[in-house]
Parts: structure tokens; sequence; C-alpha cells
């Protein structure tokens, strides 16, 4: 929060204690008998309502001893209730609904009994009785609603953050897609080309004629063009990670996601496309859990080939665990990023797992034979 609208809040906060302290004093120097002991006590509680949001129990407990002291010694109207309304709707707008219902109860308990039994009093009580229940209502609903504001940005911002990693994640994949069919396609016609022009130039040669012109060109041609086309494919294929596991970790921390790293086994250098791979896969599965897992704890355990998640020695383990909001008896449609994975796993002769768990949430089980893919 900035200074700005720190200075805004308190500000706020001032004009309302103002407001509340004008109201109560303005009724009660209509009553008869309002002594100076009184208007202090309505200007202190009235007072202890700009401090609601530093100490909201504190100003309810202060409002309601202070306004239960009034009534007990003025026997004012119900608009003397104005200061401890105002310190039940801040305590139950924070969530102290319980506390607030006390406050209320304890200024109505002395209001009541101070005041001749008569059904007047009576009437009076039910309506300040009416007046704490909406208080308490009112800032239930206003908690409610502010924590939906707090949840949309967060949804907001998260999905801000991960929408380039998602734009980055597709171009990668596009540009897989892209040197496969160049490879191919392209890449054998090239070599068939270049192949079949170079066995010409050797025929002529050994029979003693000239080589034409545009064989031999042809064969210069092809040949650089091979060449040309492994650097464009060497390009296409650069998918390397911005980082480690561990750092896609820590930025899922700092987004808001409760998340616990675990790493066992001798944590070395892997072959590129293992490598590649268990950074999508945990990057994946983060971003997953972002989005739909809820306020949720997400365990990711990375084993480097001890055994210890179940696999086999010499082979990378990943398991990425969230106890969020997926249904054992609903699975998800895979979408693209699980497609994805499967399909970078399968490449590595892998086995993935994603589904929900049966004590619920979701769980992605990756193994990762230690080996270069040919």
């Amino acid at each position: 929060m900035s200074g700005r609208q720190v200075d805004r809040g308190r500000l706020a906060d001032v004009v309302l204690a103002a407001v509340v302290g004008a109201l109560g004093t303005a009724v009660a120097a209509f009553d008869d008998g309002t002594t100076a002991l009184d208007h202090a006590l309505v200007a202190l509680a009235s007072a202890a309502l700009a401090f609601h949001r530093a100490a909201p129990r504190a100003v309810l407990a202060v409002a309601t001893v202070l306004g239960t002291a009034y009534v007990v010694h003025a026997h004012p109207g119900p608009l003397s209730a104005l200061p401890v309304l105002g310190a039940v709707h801040t305590a139950a707008r924070v969530g102290h609904r319980g506390v607030a219902a006390a406050g209320g109860a304890v200024f109505l308990a002395g209001y009541v009994a101070t005041g001749p039994g008569t059904q007047h009093v009576a009437e009076r009580a039910g309506l300040l009785a009416g007046w704490f229940l909406c208080a308490v209502v009112t800032g239930l609903a206003d908690r409610n609603w502010q924590a939906y504001l707090r949840q949309t940005e967060q949804r907001a911002l998260e999905a801000e953050r991960t929408r380039e990693e998602a734009a980055l994640r597709r171009a990668g994949e596009e540009r897989l897609r892209i040197a496969r069919e160049l490879h191919d396609s392209l890449t054998h016609s090239i070599s068939i080309v270049k192949l079949q022009a170079g066995v010409a130039v050797h025929l002529a040669r050994k029979r003693g004629e000239e080589v034409p012109p545009a064989l031999l060109a042809i064969q210069e041609a092809s040949g650089e063009a091979m060449r040309e086309l492994r650097s464009a494919l060497q390009v296409l294929r650069a998918d390397e990670p911005a980082g480690t596991p561990a750092l896609l970790v820590e930025r899922a921390r700092a987004a808001g996601l409760t998340v616990d790293l675990t790493v066992t086994g001798d944590e070395r250098p892997l072959p590129r496309a293992v490598d590649l791979a268990a950074y999508r896969i945990v990057q994946e599965a983060l971003t997953n859990a972002a989005r739909h897992a809820g306020p949720a704890k997400v365990r990711v355990r990375i084993d480097y080939g001890t055994g210890n998640t179940g696999g086999p020695v010499g082979e990378l383990a990943i398991d990425v665990d969230d106890d969020g909001a997926a249904d054992p008896d609903r699975p998800p449609v895979p979408g693209t990023g699980l497609t994805g994975m499967r399909e970078r796993v399968g490449a590595l002769g892998g086995t993935l797992s994603a589904a929900p768990r049966a004590e619920g949430g979701f769980a992605v089980r990756a193994r990762l034979p230690l080996v270069e893919a040919v």
C-alpha cells in the first residue's frame, strides 16, 4: 500500500470519528440532565473509532465500555449507540464477528438494565438490537466483498505473470514443430539432391568427362543449403530454460503460492533434453496449481536417481503435489500444457502421470531416464 493510500485511510478514519462524535454530542445536548462527564464519554467513545484499523478489538472494547457507562449514567435515547455501532461494524468487517456480537450484547444489556421497565424501553431495545445485527451483517458483507476484490486482483496479477510464460512456451513449441517439419521434409530432399549431384560429378570425373558447370553449381548450392538449414534448425530448437526449478519455486512463492521444494540425490548437470523437460514440467505444474488449485499448498520433489521416490536408480523423478480443489471424480480435460508435458516425457522414453489425487488435490509424476535422447 502506498503512502498516499495510507494517508487517505487515516483521514477517512478521523472523519468517521469526528462525524460520529458530532452526532453523539448533538444528541446528548438535547437530553435533559446531560453532564460534562457524559459529553466526555461520548467524545472518547467516538474518538476511539479513529484507530479501528490498527486495533479493531481494542476499539470495540473501549467504545463498548464508554458507551455503556454513558447510558448507565445519563439514560439517553437510541442514538447514543452510534459509537458502539461503528465499532461493532468495523470489528465484524475484519472477521471478529463473535467479539462484535458480544460487544453489542453488553451495550444492550446496560441499556435495558438502567432504563425503566416499560414497553417504550423494550421497543427501543428491540430497535437497537436490529441496528447491532445490521452492523454485524454489513461488516461481514463488506469483509467478503473486500476478500473477493483481493482475490480478483490476485488472479489478474497471476494471469499477467503467467501470460508471458505461456506465450514463451507456445512460441517454443511452435519453433520445435517447425524444426521437425523442416527436418522431415527439406533436409531429406536437399540431402537427396546433394547426394545425386555428388554421384554425377564423381562418375563424370571417373570417365574423364568434363563436369557440367550446372552440376557443380547444384552440388555447391545443395551443400550450402544444407549448412544454412542446419543453422536454422539449431536456432529453432534453441529452447533453453530461463533458470532452474528452484528459481521457478521462488517465483511462485513471490506470486503468493505456498510451495515447498525437496531435492534428493546428487544434484548435477543433466543432459540438455532432460534438463529442459524437467524445467518445463515443474513450470507447467506450478502454473496449473496457481490457476486451478486455489489457496493450496504445493510440494515439489526432485530426485536425482536415488530411487527415493519409488523409481529405479538412474532415473530423474519429479513429483509436484497440491492439496487444492481437484476432484478425483472429475478428472480435468488435458489442455496444451499437459499434452506438451506428455510429449516431452514420451520423446525421452519416460513416463508421466497427471491426475487428481484420491485424498484431494492434483499430482504430477514424471520419470525421465538420465541418458541422452537419441
